[in-house]
């Protein structure tokens, strides 16, 4: 039977009509987040203040403006660390928005995520030490410098922000304590001065935050921010531990500044708009350090709003710290690497939390675990031992179900058992939440190639030991050969002193730094295992939602932890140093960084048990009581870096993303990248093999003693001979400068980087700079 044409010219009306409904959508959804960098200085006359003029441009690049006011596109307006918009866009419109004048750059929205007590005794910050060099016994206690924290928002009930015996705060300051559910102006105090929420960027990439499931104020439900706010400049608590476990006395890293609560990161993620309006906020609020714990990769300089930004900061004398990461042990897996940022990478200390699982043939493998041993159901009257299983296979692969990852392990199998899970993929506390539900009793968390031997206690929801990876191998090799493989755990409490200390975490992101190899990434190391800080009350320690535990204290790891380290002690610095640069702060805390653990052997790299690199650690371990009196510092303006960009082979207009607030320009003062006045020192002889002889130029400036008189050392090398000249430097007053150059003359090309230093000692002081000699050329 024939079909009814007006059936067919129907259907087809309503088909395109569904169609252009279906465009009209996708046309809705492509509108994506840009941020818009806009030259300040180029507003016409004719208006009155920069965002008119930003909201003008905007709109004349609209493809349906009758329908859809500029109002509503622009989300933040940039006007301190940054110039600029962030706005809503699709790709045509923001296409059409670069060509406009006055428009300096734009970038697309990008996801950033966060890097996730016992440390000021390690650091030495504690009474106990030469009373000479007691930081926090001195007069100068930081009241008056203000940190501003980067994260997921503060727990204010923590009592690590109580701000007793704290003075009014600094007329200076303007920031705000923002409003909103579950966060009043009652929250904030004289140690939290400031909080503030940034979202926007953040529901139109996801959709509106639900109010009532997330805390739309700057209330911390995650933890990550309050940890981190706490360990920057936390109070004084007693008694502070996690169900018992490293118990003892919390604080900050600067126990007596000030905090300011800048949350930027939410269920999802964070996102760079959102990062960019909280950095030039903060900014404008007169913070003296940014502490950021998160990245989003690497990108070229004039392509990453974070760096952008934190070139701004870093022109208004804020000293910006940065996580590098948790892409270890893989190589070049840096985040956060310009070097107006401080690039922090992650250490242990030398404090452990011991379990060891003892295996039905007696033979005992060591591990670590924050399960709470009074909880403890593997020994008990009737069976001490319970079965093992590996849900793996022999083959060195990895399976979803030896990752325990969720719905890959079968209850018939492993209830009533030990289960053994591989390290990877799904979070480690999550793993013993799939085999809790599965019906296992315990688990045994096994290292893969990727973590070696590296241990990181988690407070597991059922009873858990982390093994490292030969341990694991063992253990597996034991269960496939005996059917009957039983196992039991015994929970060791905290102990101290480990040897050796620090390691540098196998988890901690390394060099060498790609982007540009004459600037050694990262910076220095602190940190960032097993870190105790202040919990958010609306999470369990594990961060896992059905975890019903509340503690007011977490244990946490992560290049997150290293960072607010660096943050607080650079805190101690402003306020000692208070005309300091946030260069002459970087470079203290890199020249005295130091690079043997507590057995005086080269500091290991936990991932292989070898000495680790300036590649793994920068220049090394901070140390803070000498960062206090470096002696000497490598100090650089905001010009310099800029000069230090010239050399990146960038256009007129990516230069511009750097130049434009300040009208700067290039005075080609640096001959190469490796010339700007770094505290590191990276020789790359390029390709050409003609190359043979390369000379740095260094200036320092004497912060020590008037009348100082250094003399230089420098390690041996195999491929290059090192002078230095001149070979002594005599200081005759404070803050005198002083030049030297390092010539290095290849004697055999090596296949590989070489590493040593450069050492200037006058009898009391000892500035080191960690040497790195690159050959790009073929051997």
């Amino acid at each position: 039977m024939a079909e009814n044409p007006v059936k067919g010219v129907f259907l087809i009306l309503i088909s395109y009509l569904f169609l252009n409904l279906a465009l009209s959508a996708d046309t809705q959804i492509a509108k994506k987040t840009y941020i818009v960098q806009m030259d300040k200085s180029a507003m016409p006359n004719s208006f009155t203040n920069h965002l008119d003029w930003y909201s003008s441009k905007v709109k004349s690049v609209l493809l349906e403006p009758e329908n859809e006011g500029d109002e509503d596109r622009i989300m933040y307006n940039y006007q301190t660390a940054f110039h600029g918009v962030a706005v809503q866009l699709s790709q045509e419109e923001a296409e059409r928005l670069e060509e406009e004048d006055g428009v300096v750059a734009i970038f697309p929205e990008t996801k950033y995520q966060l890097h996730t007590t016992r440390s000021p005794l390690f650091l030495r910050l504690e009474a106990g030490y030469s009373t000479n060099n007691n930081v926090w016994g001195q007069k100068i206690v930081g009241h008056d410098v203000i940190v501003g924290v980067l994260d997921t928002g503060i727990w204010p009930e923590s009592e690590s922000f109580n701000d007793m015996g704290m003075t009014p705060v600094p007329s200076r300051w303007k920031g705000k304590c923002e409003t909103g559910r579950g966060f009043e102006e009652r929250h904030c105090n004289k140690k939290i001065v400031g909080a503030r929420v940034f979202y926007q960027g953040y529901e139109a990439a996801t959709g509106k935050i639900n109010g009532q499931t997330e805390f739309k104020s700057a209330r911390d439900q995650d933890g990550h921010g309050t940890h981190t706010a706490a360990t920057v400049a936390g109070s004084p608590v007693r008694g502070a531990n996690l169900q018992n476990y490293a118990n003892g006395t919390a604080r900050g890293m600067s126990p007596g500044a000030r905090i300011a609560a800048y949350k930027v990161c939410w269920a999802g993620g964070c996102f760079s708009s959102d990062i960019l309006s909280a950095v030039d906020r903060a900014v404008a609020d007169g913070v003296n350090v940014l502490s950021i714990s998160l990245g989003g990769g690497v990108s070229s300089y004039y392509h990453d709003s974070l760096s952008i930004a934190a070139f701004g900061a870093m022109e208004m004398g804020v000293f910006v710290s940065c996580s590098a990461g948790n892409g270890g042990p893989d190589p070049v897996s840096l985040t956060n690497v310009s070097p107006w940022i401080t690039t922090v990478g992650a250490s242990t200390m030398d404090r452990d939390f011991p379990a060891i699982v003892k295996l039905g043939n007696g033979r005992i493998m060591n591990g670590v675990s924050l399960y709470k041993e009074e909880r403890m159901l593997l020994k008990n009257s009737k069976q001490e031992n319970y079965p093992i299983v590996y849900m793996g296979s022999n083959s060195s692969s990895l399976e979803p179900s030896s990752l325990c990852l969720d719905g890959t392990l079968d209850r018939h199998i492993v209830e009533g058992k030990i289960v053994i899970c591989d390290r990877g993929i799904s979070p480690r506390v999550q793993k013993g939440q799939v085999v809790k539900e599965a019906g296992g009793v315990g688990m045994i968390l096994s290292n893969t190639a990727n973590n070696g031997e590296e241990l990181v206690a988690d407070c597991h929801l059922l009873p858990a030991v982390a093994i490292g990876e030969t341990e694991g191998k063992a253990i597996k090799r034991y269960v496939s050969t005996s059917p009957n493989a039983t196992a039991s755990f015994a929970f060791l409490g905290t102990r101290l002193g480990i040897r050796p200390s620090p390691v540098v975490a196998a988890f901690s992101s390394r060099g060498p730094n790609f982007l540009t190899l004459e600037i050694l990434k990262p910076d220095l190391v602190a940190p960032g295992v097993n870190i105790l800080a202040a919990w958010t009350g609306n999470l369990g320690p594990s961060s896992l939602p059905t975890d019903p535990r509340r503690v007011k204290f977490n244990i946490l790891s992560g290049t997150s932890m290293s960072c607010p380290h660096v943050s607080g002690i650079a805190a101690l610095l402003k306020a000692r140093h208070p005309d300091w640069s946030p260069a002459a702060i970087k470079s203290a805390l890199m020249t005295t960084a130091y690079v043997h653990d507590n057995t005086r052997n080269s500091l290991k790299d936990a991932s292989t048990d070898a000495p680790s690199s300036p590649f793994d650690h920068g220049a090394g371990h901070i140390d803070p009581v000498r960062a206090l009196d470096p002696g000497l510092v490598y100090d650089i303006e905001a010009q310099d870096y800029f000069e230090f960009l010239c050399t990146q082979s960038l256009t007129p207009s990516q230069l511009e993303v750097f130049s434009k607030h300040s009208n700067r320009s290039c005075k080609h003062s640096l001959a190469s990248p490796g010339d700007l006045n770094y505290p590191a020192i990276s020789a790359v002889f390029p390709e050409k093999a003609s190359t043979a002889v390369l000379t740095l130029h260094r200036t320092v400036t004497n912060v020590g003693p008037p009348v100082s008189n250094y003399h230089a050392m420098v390690s041996p090398f195999k491929g290059v001979s090192v002078h230095v000249e001149p070979q002594s430097l005599n200081f005759t007053r404070k803050y005198q400068k002083l030049s030297y150059k390092v010539t290095f003359t290849t004697i055999s090309m090596q296949s590989v980087p070489e590493f040593g230093g450069l050492v200037w000692k006058d009898g009391v002081h000892r500035v080191r700079s960690p040497i790195v000699i690159t050959w790009l050329s073929p051997i």
